[in-house]
């Protein structure tokens, strides 16, 4: 698969926590071509591995007939990642604050956080037909 000279990559993939893997190394490998600080990098692969794994796991329930379809698109210095699963929906302003005492202590609910402060811009879109997850990432400027 040749990323040079196109401005999207497209990837559908079963909903198995295995495949978290395939899509963290093609977001590795759009943010290398396009010469993104290491820091950015790890930054826009936690962020999409994570929605990625809730797509899966929370969105289409493990249920390997269903899919989550993950549409990169990369220009200039930002990259857009939009990804959908195919299941009920939720809302995200209904998830847990974890900066809360009583959530403190919870082994889960931190993902939706973490993300929001490691991108740019996150959009959640509710749909009939699931959920699309909109991650922003725009490449910093060196400073000297």
């Amino acid at each position: 698969m040749s990323i040079e000279g196109a401005s999207t990559y497209r990837m559908v993939i079963e909903s198995d926590l295995r495949n978290v893997q395939r899509v963290e190394k093609m977001t590795e490998k759009i943010a290398t071509y396009m010469n993104f600080s290491d820091e950015d990098k790890d930054s826009l692969a936690i962020a999409v591995t994570e929605i990625v794994g809730n797509a899966i796991a929370h969105g289409n329930k493990k249920m390997k007939d269903k899919k989550v379809t993950i549409d990169f698109k990369y220009k200039d210095d930002v990259i857009t990642v939009l990804v959908q699963d195919e299941g009920a929906g939720f809302n995200e302003n209904e998830v847990a604050n974890p900066l809360e005492p009583e959530n403190l202590l919870k082994e889960s609910g931190r993902g939706i956080f973490i993300v929001r402060a490691l991108m740019d811009q996150v959009d959640f879109i509710r749909s009939a037909n699931g959920t699309h997850v909109r991650l922003v990432k725009i490449k910093k400027l060196k400073s000297s």
